[in-house]
């Protein structure tokens, strides 16, 4: 009995025609009925009756239908598995993040699933939530962190929020405390400060900008246009202040002072998205496991 022929006969057995079931198979009809002939002499019964192309089951046939189908089906089961297991041991995984989240909450988790996989490549790729979406709409990558809200909704991704994040605001130790010494900074005391503010289409520009604008004021801008790294660097520099995650913040203290917002302070939703009518690959579902439960 080989596996084909079982594949053969239940072709026939849903179809109830040799010809039809032949092209449901892509194998041609001669050869098709040559197989079933062949798996009925190795089991010494007739599975059809065959009366003027009216296709019917034996009692033969009958028994051995509901087998072969299970048989079929694990070894659907057995391949599928196999090829899950393949993917954690070799693949890729294309994540896109915001940099802010490349500095913050990435390297932990990163190191962690490399531990695990380290046969899986992890191809990072930085930029604003907009683009990051567009790449996930296009299937350049697998998952995604963005910030919500989306900055243009769409119904072709599904978003998870992930963690609410608050914003601090980053000084050098060297210049006047913002907020004349307090231990919180409200939006209005930022009114007057020279801003060290990042490039156009950055989720953190968009979000200071118009919670300054909420308060009535225009932020002054001493330097604009840079990523994270950049940032951190003016700001160590003495050029000016600025809003940034208080992840990023813990992780790159190192010659910054931090001061926290007065409340209710800034906030940003972090989700994890991907396109809802492609399933992600099996070692990109694990990562998203991973950043889920961390």
């Amino acid at each position: 009995m080989q596996f084909q022929q079982l594949q053969y006969f239940v072709a026939v057995a849903e179809t109830r025609h040799f010809t039809h079931a032949a092209e449901l198979v892509h194998v041609a009809q001669p050869s098709l009925s040559q197989q079933i002939k062949a798996l009925e002499r190795d089991l010494g019964a007739d599975l059809f009756r065959r009366a003027r192309g009216n296709i019917t089951l034996t009692d033969a046939g009958e028994a051995l239908l509901p087998l072969a189908r299970r048989i079929l089906a694990d070894a659907d089961t057995a391949r599928h598995e196999v090829q899950e297991v393949v993917q954690l041991r070799g693949g890729r995984v294309r994540l896109g993040a915001t940099p802010s989240l490349c500095t913050g909450l990435l390297p932990d988790v990163l190191r962690a699933f490399h531990d695990r996989y380290p046969g899986v490549r992890l191809l990072i790729e930085e930029g604003g939530s907009h683009d990051l979406v567009r790449e996930l709409a296009r299937g350049a990558l697998d998952l995604a962190l963005v910030v919500l809200p989306l900055p243009t909704p769409s119904p072709a991704l599904t978003t998870v929020e992930l963690l609410r994040e608050d914003l601090v605001v980053v000084s050098s130790p060297d210049a006047a405390t913002p907020g004349r010494g307090r231990r919180t900074v409200r939006i209005a005391d930022l009114e007057g400060e020279r801003l060290v503010m990042f490039r156009h289409g950055y989720d953190l520009r968009e979000l200071t900008v118009a919670a300054c604008r909420a308060e009535g004021f225009e932020p002054e801008f001493a330097v604009e246009g840079g990523e994270m790294d950049a940032v951190l660097g003016f700001v160590r520099a003495g050029l000016g202040v600025a809003v940034v995650p208080r992840m990023v913040a813990a992780r790159s203290a190192h010659g910054l002072r931090v001061t926290p917002l007065s409340r209710p302070g800034l906030h940003r939703a972090i989700a994890l998205a991907h396109r809802s009518d492609v399933a992600p690959p099996r070692a990109a579902r694990e990562l998203q496991r991973m950043l889920l439960e961390r």
